[in-house]
């Protein structure tokens, strides 16, 4: 059974009712693959340009520093081992892909059971018409608190729109992203879920409002 819910204007008031997506807000709740998900997209997320330098690679120290013996102090070979300042490292940190590949069906299960949990708790809301004229965080602002909305908020767009992402910028608990875009991740470290109505259609399409759909019906229907 789909779960209704109210949709809001900016001003807060409700100007109707929608069902979300059954698809995406009545799945069973995974823990477990939503945290293989969330533990991918941080290993993705690293560069691992870190790197360190051998011996080898360090400039200079051909000349042995002293003589093999009779000296008193102990043999050394080149000022650039690992030993003396200015040398190499050993076993230093080199540069690493830490991506981890996961499955396309495994990160729609983490991204339904994520929604889904922010459903279960009444942490979702629907916006009619989230958009802004032009780019005024002060408009922003008004618009979450006549909303309600406190905490870390996630708002999800239908379409790439710079005046609304730039009046959400300045406001370091919003984060805002297309629906192309929505990911487990970020569901999961919200306190709450902004929608746009239009983008509720159109969540796992990998489509925004106003693309072309150039899929095919047995492409829709598989």
């Amino acid at each position: 059974m789909a779960t209704t819910i109210d949709v809001k204007d900016l001003a807060g008031k409700t100007v109707g009712s929608t069902d979300l997506p059954t698809a995406w807000f009545e799945g069973e709740i995974n823990v477990p693959v939503m945290h293989q998900v969330v533990t991918a997209q941080l290993a993705a997320a690293r560069q691992g340009t870190h790197k360190t330098k051998t011996r080898a690679q360090v400039r200079g120290g051909g000349a042995k520093p002293w003589r093999q013996k009779g000296t008193g102090r102990s043999r050394q070979g080149s000022t650039r081992s690992p030993q003396w300042v200015g040398g190499g490292v050993a076993h230093g940190r080199v540069p690493k892909d830490w991506s981890v590949r996961v499955n396309k069906k495994v990160k729609r299960v983490a991204l339904r059971s994520a929604l889904t949990d922010r459903a279960n708790n009444e942490l979702v809301t629907v916006v009619r018409g989230l958009s802004f004229d032009a780019p005024k965080t002060k408009d922003a602002v008004a618009a979450l608190r006549a909303l309600g909305l406190e905490g870390r908020t996630l708002v999800v767009l239908a379409e790439r729109d710079e005046a609304t992402m730039r009046s959400f910028r300045n406001l370091p608990d919003v984060h805002t992203l297309v629906v192309d875009q929505l990911n487990t991740h970020d569901v999961v470290v919200s306190d709450v879920v902004v929608f746009d109505e239009d983008a509720l259609d159109l969540i796992g399409t990998g489509r925004r409002r106003g693309d072309v759909d150039t899929s095919t019906p047995e492409e829709v229907s598989a």
